[in-house]
């Protein structure tokens, strides 16, 4: 991937600097980060302390542990930081992967993640409260992301604040996508964020395609039920286009059926027009599954309401007037979203008691006062079939739309291309999950930039060894053992870049030295045909594992 060079080309050297250069900084920073899952600068001099003859070997550079303080990480991170570095880093990197893997730049998928952490909220900070998956009681950082399809590796990483929206990041990291791959007609795919008009009308100025699902408000929502009915009828007719896909166990099946239509877009009165595509697609496992929700909060409901009245008895609170009986029946049915899908009937119950005035023992003469309980009791729950099988036919059905023509992109080819969006959302699991981006343990704005871009660059790494990997064995129709620890006899030639990190975890070198300081026996833990495997398959070879145990003493 040549980062030490890349990097080192844009970020400046000062002329009294000592020690190795920024690039392999960064590189051999990353090597902590990917294999200890810790981003934190202060931990990184302790490790290049036990490393040192390792890394000293492995990299061909004079190794001290202070050129690794946490002053040094954070003069890098603020070299990262800036645009006019890193930008130009992100370009080079690009050019060079796509050149040497022979990538292909015809999708690119864009999105947005979040990583909150506990840090003060300032006016200027990147560190702000907004909508959050994670957890909106902590204040936030967005990243957007642009990714290279099918490998799912970073291509242009933009970091700002938490609060922004994800509407208005999509035209600046297209921007920079297109500036750097130097490319047109590229096939833009994200969320329904993505399909606001203003972005789409960057994308078709700039004679590239768009692909992206519209969200259910304002004119969509008012037109999807006219385009559901025209499904509901074409599908009992069979007119409906069915899309098929192999599964992993090598079975056919039926991912979604769908058909089609050609509208007019304009963003404005008097501007330039294009004809768009309407793809409206039915998916029977999301129509199963909010079926099943439906049935589960119908039941809930159902027990809910049943649970307002019940009968009387010790510490059963009855319900005496009608207003808050209606009240607490719209609050059940609106919580568990079935208005309308259930019909409750109820009855005013009245018992009248008699009872003596004051203590004591009653008596012919004595005055009496009749005491009247009024309950009110619910009597019937039924479901209301019409509604629900109205409801339930509008389950699963989906709207997308992309400018691109028929022989670019078919309909069984969008509905497949959208699918694979897991693959940038696997990029920020492994932002999340492998080199844990939150919490971030950096305050000043330029190092939060900073580190994120780097991390960004391992994320890079374990895609780029993932895919080598892979097409290693794709190209040979072999596959791997022992990667599964649950199950050692379990072949694979998918295996992913952190259960082959994983399968390196018990390499050790054991270093000897006399009272002197100098080495008198190294020991090198033998590498098992598994590991030599991976090794020989990611280009790399056993001589740089071996060398750290040769050993240039003197007699």
């Amino acid at each position: 991937m040549s980062l030490p060079e890349v990097l080192d080309r844009h970020i400046p050297r000062h002329w009294k600097q000592r020690g190795i250069s920024w690039g392999w900084t960064a590189v051999i920073w990353l090597a902590y980060i990917l294999t200890e899952g810790d981003h934190r600068k202060v931990s990184v001099e302790t490790y290049i302390k036990g490393m040192q003859h390792t890394l000293s070997q492995l990299t061909g550079q004079v190794i001290e542990p202070l050129d690794f303080s946490d002053d040094r990480l954070g003069h890098l991170l603020q070299h990262l930081s800036k645009p006019k570095y890193w930008h130009q880093i992100e370009r080079d990197l690009n050019e060079r992967s796509i050149e040497v893997y022979a990538l292909s730049q015809d999708v690119i998928r864009c999105d947005a993640t979040t990583a909150s952490g506990h840090h003060e909220v300032t006016e200027r900070g990147l560190f702000q409260f907004g909508h959050s998956k994670d957890d909106p009681t902590r204040p936030q950082i967005k990243v957007m992301m642009g990714s290279l399809d099918p490998l799912g590796m970073p291509l242009s990483t933009d970091v700002l604040s938490g609060e922004r929206a994800d509407d208005g990041l999509y035209i600046p990291i297209m921007e920079r996508l297109r500036r750097g791959l130097n490319k047109t007609g590229l096939l833009f795919v994200g969320d329904c964020k993505m399909s606001a008009l203003e972005t789409r009308t960057h994308v078709v100025g700039h004679h590239d395609f768009y692909l992206s699902p519209l969200p259910f408000i304002g004119a969509t929502a008012e037109a999807m039920d006219a385009w559901i009915a025209e499904g509901v009828t074409k599908a009992k007719a069979g007119e409906l286009e069915r899309i098929f896909r192999i599964n992993d166990r090598g079975q056919e099946g039926l991912v979604a059926e769908g058909y089609e239509f050609e509208r007019t877009c304009c963003a404005q009165v008097g501007a330039e027009a294009w004809c768009e595509r309407v793809l409206v697609v039915r998916s029977p496992v999301h129509a199963a599954r909010q079926a099943a929700g439906l049935e589960t909060r119908l039941a809930h409901a159902e027990a809910q309401l049943a649970a307002l009245t019940p009968p009387r008895g010790r510490g059963k609170r009855q319900i005496t007037d009608e207003a808050t009986l209606v009240e607490a029946i719209d609050h059940v049915l609106k919580a568990q979203r079935v208005e309308g899908l259930l019909s409750v009937a109820w009855e005013k119950q009245s018992e009248r008691h008699t009872q003596y005035v004051g203590r004591g023992r009653g008596s012919a003469s004595r005055q009496k006062r009749v005491i009247k309980k009024i309950r009110y009791h619910i009597t019937r729950i039924a479901r209301q079939g019409d509604a629900i099988a109205a409801i339930t036919q509008r389950f699963g059905w989906k709207a997308f739309v992309t400018n691109a023509g028929q022989k670019r992109l078919s309909l069984h080819e969008a509905v497949l291309c959208y699918r694979n969006e897991y693959r940038i959302e696997r990029l920020f699991n492994r932002l999340k999950s492998r080199v844990h981006i939150a919490p971030l343990f950096v305050k000043l704005n330029d190092q939060i930039e900073g580190l994120t871009y780097l991390l960004t660059l391992g994320v890079r790494v374990l895609t780029v060894m993932e895919f080598v990997l892979r097409r290693s064995l794709q190209k040979d129709q072999a596959t791997l053992p022992g990667l599964h620890p649950e199950n050692k006899t379990k072949m694979t030639d998918t295996p992913t870049a952190e259960r082959v990190l994983k399968a390196f975890a018990d390499v050790s070198l054991t270093i000897i030295q006399h009272t002197a300081g100098e080495d008198i026996l190294r020991r090198l833990t033998p590498l098992s045909g598994l590991q030599e495997a991976i090794l020989q398959r990611l280009g790399l070879g056993t001589h740089l594992y071996r060398q750290l145990e040769i050993q240039n003493m003197r007699s």
